[in-house]
C-alpha cells in the first residue's frame, strides 16, 4: 500500500470517529453569537494558528459578504505586532488572554484549537473566557489535554497523529463556515 493510500485510509477512520452532533451544536452557537451581536474570537498555535486564521477569512468573506447578517470574528493569531509585544514583554503564554481582556464580553464565543490540548497560551485564553463568562469551544486531539474540560463544547479528535488531528479540525471548521456559506443556516 502506498503512503498516500495509507494516510487517506487512516484519515477516513479518523473522520468517521468525529462527533458530528457536536459540530452541529458549534454551528448553532456561531449563529446564536452572530444574531446576538456577539463576537467570535479564535486562537491556536502553529498549524492551529493557520487553521483559525483561514476559517476567520472564510467566515468574514464567505459568510458575511453581501449578506444582511454579518459575523464579528477575530483570529487572535493575526495581529503580529500585538503578539510579539506581549511575547517579548510579558510572555508567550499571555498573547491571547491579554487580547481577550481588552475585548471579550459575556455575549461572545471563544474558540481555542490545539492538537495536543496543552498549549499554555490557548489554555489560559479559555480559562479567562470562562470567567467573563463567554461560551467556549475547544478543538482538541490526542487525550484532549488541559484544554478539553475548559470547552463548554469539546470537538475532540481521538487520534495521536498531529497531521490527522489538524486535518479533522480544519474539516470541522469548514463544516461550521459552509453551513453559513451554503445557506444551510441563515
Amino acid at each position: 500500500m502506498s503512503f498516500a493510500v495509507s494516510y487517506l485510509t487512516d484519515l477516513q477512520k479518523t473522520l468517521a470517529s468525529l462527533d458530528l452532533p457536536k459540530v452541529d451544536q458549534a454551528i448553532e452557537w456561531f449563529r446564536e453569537t452572530r444574531d446576538a451581536g456577539g463576537a467570535v474570537y479564535l486562537c491556536g498555535n502553529g498549524g492551529s494558528a493557520s487553521s483559525v486564521s483561514h476559517i476567520t477569512c472564510d467566515i468574514i468573506k464567505g459568510c458575511s459578504y453581501q449578506r444582511d447578517k454579518k459575523f464579528r470574528i477575530v483570529a487572535l493569531t493575526d495581529n503580529l505586532a500585538t503578539i510579539t509585544a506581549y511575547a517579548n514583554d510579558v510572555g508567550f503564554s499571555e498573547v491571547f488572554v491579554e487580547q481577550l481582556r481588552n475585548f471579550a464580553t459575556p455575549k461572545d464565543l471563544v474558540v481555542a484549537v490545539s492538537g495536543s490540548g496543552n498549549s499554555p497560551n490557548v489554555v489560559k485564553a479559555l480559562e479567562y473566557a470562562r470567567t467573563v463568562p463567554c461560551r467556549t469551544i475547544a478543538f482538541t486531539g490526542r487525550d484532549g489535554g488541559k484544554l478539553a474540560p475548559l470547552g463548554d463544547l469539546n470537538l475532540h479528535v481521538p487520534q495521536q497523529h498531529m497531521g490527522r488531528i489538524e486535518d479533522a479540525h480544519m474539516m470541522m471548521l469548514h463544516m461550521i463556515a459552509y453551513a453559513f456559506m451554503d445557506r444551510a443556516v441563515e
